[in-house]
């Protein structure tokens, strides 16, 4: 695997943010890093695909994935770095995995599947759709949010790794999150 699409190694309990668009992620990982006084990642893809857009008003092609996959993982290795025992990651390159075979028919890509294999995570917080719906210039899945919702635990379960849905608002969600956080 490319070295700028590998893991830093380390003794961090790696958590991570995981589910549809628009489900409130962001909000969680950097309140549950105030609350272990740690730091999150945040998703690189936004701001990539956001700097595209604003420039060319183009969306997310095949081509944009290993940079954006590279460009997760390098802002989650600056992380460990300086993280205190726990980091929450906004994303993962499962994540982008997962989005590209929705919208791209039959995709497949070794880097990204090697990628998804070889990265360790602790914990999934896979986030429910309970939350509103917020458009922005990225987001085009309001009508399909169970069905995403579906997508991403079925990956969790294809791939046997460990999950907790969190529902419910802000306060409900970081309860489960750090009642969840104890037991790992």
């Amino acid at each position: 695997m490319e070295e700028e699409l590998k893991q830093t190694e380390d003794q961090l309990t790696r958590l991570v943010l995981f589910g549809p668009e628009s489900t409130g992620k962001s909000t969680l990982a950097e309140a549950l890093a105030v609350e272990y006084k740690t730091q999150w990642v945040p998703e690189f893809a936004r701001d990539y695909l956001q700097e595209k857009y604003d420039n060319s008003a183009e969306v997310c092609e095949p081509e944009d994935l290993i940079p954006i996959a590279k460009g997760q993982i390098l802002l989650e290795n600056e992380k460990a770095s300086i993280a205190n025992d726990f980091m929450f990651c906004d994303t993962c390159v499962l994540q982008t995995l997962i989005y590209a075979q929705v919208y791209y028919e039959n995709y497949k890509n070794e880097i990204l599947e090697q990628c998804v294999k070889q990265h360790k995570y602790t914990h999934f917080f896979l986030t429910y759709i309970d939350t509103p719906w917020v458009p922005d210039d990225l987001r085009d899945k309001p009508n399909e949010r169970f069905k995403m919702f579906s997508i991403f635990e079925k990956a969790l379960l294809e791939r046997n790794l460990p999950y907790t849905v969190l529902e419910g608002n802000l306060k409900q969600r970081l309860q489960k999150a750090t009642s969840t956080i104890k037991t790992l």
